[in-house]
């Protein structure tokens, strides 16, 4: 698939938002990525994985991503790869590893979480490993929207870069033009 191709579909399956939303950072936006619409077609989400999947190592020992939105597309990744898979959660404001998972030394790993923006989740997973003395194969992201400003120290491969233009709220043109504010994941606009 071509980067125009995937981004038709991101758009169709809703995962590629227009409008004016209001972001979790308080600024506002014409768009909003929501990847989990990728995942309520496990077909398509098969399709778009195996697309991430090419451009991967392929030597991997474990798929480890971060709750809750790198979890559907690492067990993917995981399954395409058929290598183990577990995921890392938030305990005390820092993602650990819950439910009896583990990481090994010289465990091959690759980090995968859905979109990339600042990186501070897949940051703490690497930390894991590191921890852990594991081999950190890669990152890989559906989407990169951190606008090249991370820096991971192993390749990071995704499958789109967004430029997401946002907005101060004072200075939002979309604001000024009266259009409805929403926030993502809400059922409505804004009061």
């Amino acid at each position: 698939m071509t980067e125009h191709e995937l981004l038709a579909e991101f758009t169709r399956l809703g995962a590629l938002k227009q409008g004016h939303f209001q972001l979790t950072s308080g600024l506002h936006s014409r768009q909003y990525v929501q990847c989990a619409a990728v995942f309520e077609y496990p077909a398509h989400a098969e399709k778009i994985a195996a697309e991430l999947v090419k451009k991967l190592p392929q030597d991997i020992d474990t798929v480890i991503a971060p709750a809750i939105g790198g979890i559907s597309l690492g067990y993917e990744v995981a399954r395409a790869l058929h290598c183990h898979f577990i995921f890392a959660e938030r305990e005390k404001g820092r993602m650990a590893l819950r439910r009896g998972f583990t990481l090994h030394p010289q465990e091959k790993i690759l980090v995968v979480e859905d979109v990339v923006t600042t990186g501070g989740s897949v940051q703490e997973i690497l930390e894991l490993g590191r921890k852990h003395d594991c081999k950190v194969q890669a990152v890989a992201a559906l989407v990169d929207r951190s606008g090249g400003r991370v820096d991971f120290h192993v390749p990071f491969i995704s499958l789109l870069k967004l430029d997401i233009e946002t907005f101060v709220p004072e200075d939002c043109p979309l604001c000024r033009a009266d259009e409805p504010l929403t926030q993502p994941g809400s059922k409505g606009k804004l009061d």
